[in-house]
C-alpha cells in the first residue's frame, strides 16, 4: 500500500507541479487541493493525463467549514471535494477545491470531464449554495423549488424557516413559518432492576 501511494503522490506531483496548493497524506489516503482558478484545469489533467487517468468520479459534495472542528475557522468557508477513481491505474484520489468567495460561493463546473458530477454538483448547490460556473441544468435536486436557503450551511436553523402541510380548505399544500416550539431534550435512561444480570 505504501509504495502503490508512493507512486501516486510521485505521479500527481510531476504532473500537476504547482497546480497544487496542496497534498496531504492520511490514513493511507492522498488529497489534493488547488486554487479555485486552476480547478478545471486541474480537473481535466487528472483525468487525461496518461500518468493518472482517474476516468470516475465517485463522489462529489460541498463542505461549510466556518464551523469546522468546533472551532473558529481561518480559512475561506466553502469547498467542494471529489473523490476519483483511476480504474487503469488501481488508485484514487480526493481532490479539494474552495470557493474564493464566501459570500457568493462559486466553483467551475466539472460536468463536461465526468457527467457524473451532474447531480452531485446540484446536491451541493441546494444545500450549500455553492454555484458551478457552466453547469447547464443548476437547479435544486433534493429540497422543494421554492426552498429558502441552503440546510447544510452552518447557519441554517435546526427547525427551518417555514413548514409546509397541505390545506384541506385551499385543497392544496401551503407553506407557513414554522410552529414547532425549540425546545432540548435530555434522554431519561430507565434500567429494570436486574439489568445487566445482577441479582
Amino acid at each position: 500500500m505504501t509504495l502503490k501511494l508512493d507512486n501516486l503522490q510521485a505521479a500527481l506531483e510531476s504532473t500537476l507541479g504547482d497546480r497544487v496548493t496542496s497534498l496531504k497524506r492520511d490514513r493511507g489516503e492522498l488529497t489534493v487541493t488547488v486554487a479555485a482558478d486552476r480547478y478545471l484545469e486541474t480537473a481535466r489533467m487528472l483525468q487525461s493525463h496518461e500518468a493518472l487517468k482517474f476516468e470516475q468520479l465517485i463522489d462529489l459534495c460541498g463542505v461549510d467549514y466556518s464551523d469546522y472542528k468546533n472551532q473558529p475557522w481561518e480559512g475561506l468557508r466553502y469547498a467542494v471535494v471529489s473523490h476519483l477513481l483511476s480504474v487503469t491505474h488501481n488508485w484514487r484520489v480526493r481532490l479539494k477545491v474552495f470557493a474564493p468567495d464566501d459570500e457568493l460561493p462559486q466553483v467551475a463546473s466539472v460536468t463536461e470531464i465526468w457527467s457524473s458530477a451532474n447531480w452531485f454538483e446540484r446536491e451541493a448547490f441546494d444545500l450549500y449554495g455553492i454555484l458551478f460556473d457552466g453547469h447547464v441544468d443548476l437547479r435544486r435536486i433534493l429540497t422543494d423549488y421554492g426552498f429558502i436557503g441552503h440546510p447544510m450551511r452552518k447557519d441554517f436553523p435546526v427547525s427551518g424557516h417555514v413548514e409546509m402541510r397541505y390545506d384541506e380548505v385551499k385543497k392544496r399544500v401551503i407553506y407557513q413559518p414554522v410552529t414547532i416550539e425549540p425546545r432540548e431534550i435530555v434522554p431519561r435512561v430507565v434500567r429494570e432492576q436486574d439489568y445487566g444480570g445482577r441479582h
